[in-house]
């Protein structure tokens, strides 16, 4: 059994592990024992924090979604305009690119957001991994369903904060359409960048997401 005190990490450590599994392997190709090397310890381990596969699939897909909302998080402050939240929520659920491919994944906050981490490359295995099989997984649509309606939630609140700030900027009654819309063209988005399908203008897909927003707060300051 392990030491007291070190659930909290070993649980990191096997998360991140499964998610460095999964995207090297696929989740059909995820292990038990393949995650116990990753992880560096054994397969008891891994077992003892999470039984099975499925319930460790489970709860990789819960810290790879989980992860962009806490970086989010870190990152806004209160002082910000609304736009400005908007953009930070931006930069995180779909990332500038290309970046440093050494380093690793990284979606716990035993250490703070700080060392958090998702190489762009293994955001795209992940996200093709983890929606594929939630087409036919109830489980996983479960887990989907309630990140990104907790994600829409946050969304329209920075949008309503926008009618309520005086600016005239958007009115309260579209805050739940623009935050739908920005998240659709965001899955939209991250789709493309798997399937290798380059914008009008660049590599980076990003520039139509920040054009999007920023039509949407011009359209309703006039």
């Amino acid at each position: 059994m392990p030491k007291v005190g070190m659930e909290p990490i070993r649980r990191a450590e096997v998360i991140n592990a499964t998610l460095t599994c999964i995207s090297q392997h696929g989740i059909d190709g995820m292990t038990l024992e393949k995650v116990a090397d990753y992880a560096d310890c054994s397969k008891g381990v891994v077992s003892y924090y999470f039984k099975n596969k499925d319930n460790l699939t489970v709860e990789a897909f819960k810290a790879f979604l989980a992860y962009y909302g806490q970086m989010i998080q870190a990152d806004i402050e209160p002082t910000m305009t609304a736009q400005r939240m908007i953009d930070v929520t931006l930069k995180h659920i779909l990332p500038p690119y290309p970046e440093a491919q050494e380093a690793k994944i990284n979606v716990s906050q035993v250490d703070g957001t700080g060392p958090m981490h998702i190489p762009h490359i293994d955001q795209a295995r992940l996200f093709v991994q983890f929606f594929s099989k939630a087409a036919l997984d109830p489980k996983l649509q479960e887990v989907a369903s309630k990140s990104y309606q907790a994600d829409l939630q946050g969304i329209a609140k920075i949008f309503a904060y926008a009618s309520k700030s005086g600016a005239g900027q958007l009115a309260e009654d579209d805050a739940q359409g623009a935050a739908y819309g920005l998240m659709a063209m965001v899955v939209g988005l991250s789709f493309f960048r798997v399937a290798g399908i380059a914008p009008p203008q660049g590599e980076d897909n990003r520039y139509i997401g920040e054009q999007y927003v920023q039509r949407l707060f011009q359209a309703h300051a006039k």
